[in-house]
């Protein structure tokens, strides 16, 4: 049986969820109260003591709160903690060497892809991503090669109300998702074409272990720069950084 969540703790942490989620740009007590669905005065003591201990800052020309610097700290104790992350971030910029393309790491938090860790392309044109951000698994390479690791009724129960649509181009079809997925089962990578982005295009392989899909890696590519030659270097890289993580995952244990 699942335990309850203990409230307080939760707002906590929802608070802080959904002010990393807003990648920089931050939002007001008045923003957060309506999101969370919670009265600005229970929210205001936890929001001061968060900022007192600089887990969130406030803008004073906006009145926005943004994520602050204690959490930065935290992620970096978990980094610095984790040699196989380390690894895994050395064998990523061994895919950017490769293809000069931004590299990224996520994990499927529900319906979505949670990106744990990136390696930016050389090119001034390229692919903008957040740690710690969020999208759509329905909409992103990462997040078909990540949902290979469901069965069929695990997906269509996670999209039983539908699916985010990112741009017209975003598969909404729960058929054709799980016809995508189904190629990632039988050892194809992860295609998206501008569905979560306008004129990017991204291919991703799951990471895997004992049978089971611990994350994914992808490489994210400017449409104008992908080409049939492209295409091969960075489904070749990125399967070899695949067999080199799942390597490292052996030998050390995942970064999870």
């Amino acid at each position: 049986m699942k335990q309850e969540q203990h409230r307080a703790t939760a707002r906590v942490l929802d608070i802080l969820e959904y002010l990393a989620a807003a990648n920089g740009d931050g939002h007001t007590l008045t923003e957060l109260a309506a999101a969370l669905d919670a009265p600005k005065s229970s929210l205001f003591p936890i929001i001061h003591t968060l900022a007192e201990r600089k887990y969130i800052q406030l803008e004073r020309d906006t009145g926005k709160y943004c994520i602050g610097i204690g959490t930065y700290a935290l992620g970096e104790s978990f980094v610095a903690g984790k040699d196989s992350m380390e690894l895994t971030l050395q064998a990523m910029s061994r895919v950017v060497s490769d293809c000069e393309e931004t590299c990224q790491l996520a994990v499927l938090d529900g319906d979505k892809v949670l990106y744990l860790g990136k390696v930016d392309s050389p090119h001034a044109i390229r692919m903008i991503s957040h740690v710690g951000a969020r999208l759509p698994a329905n909409s992103t390479a990462l997040g078909k090669a990540l949902l290979s690791g469901l069965t069929d009724s695990e997906v269509r129960e996670l999209y039983a109300e539908g699916m985010h649509q990112m741009t017209e181009h975003t598969i909404n079809d729960i058929d054709v998702l799980l016809e995508q997925i189904n190629q990632v089962r039988g050892g194809a990578p992860a295609w998206e074409r501008e569905e979560s982005n306008l004129h990017i295009s991204c291919c991703a392989v799951p990471i895997c272990s004992k049978g089971k899909v611990l994350a994914a890696v992808s490489v994210s590519v400017p449409i104008f720069r992908l080409d049939e030659d492209k295409e091969r270097v960075v489904t070749a890289s990125l399967f070899r950084a695949k067999k080199e993580i799942e390597q490292l995952s052996e030998e050390r244990g995942f970064f999870l």
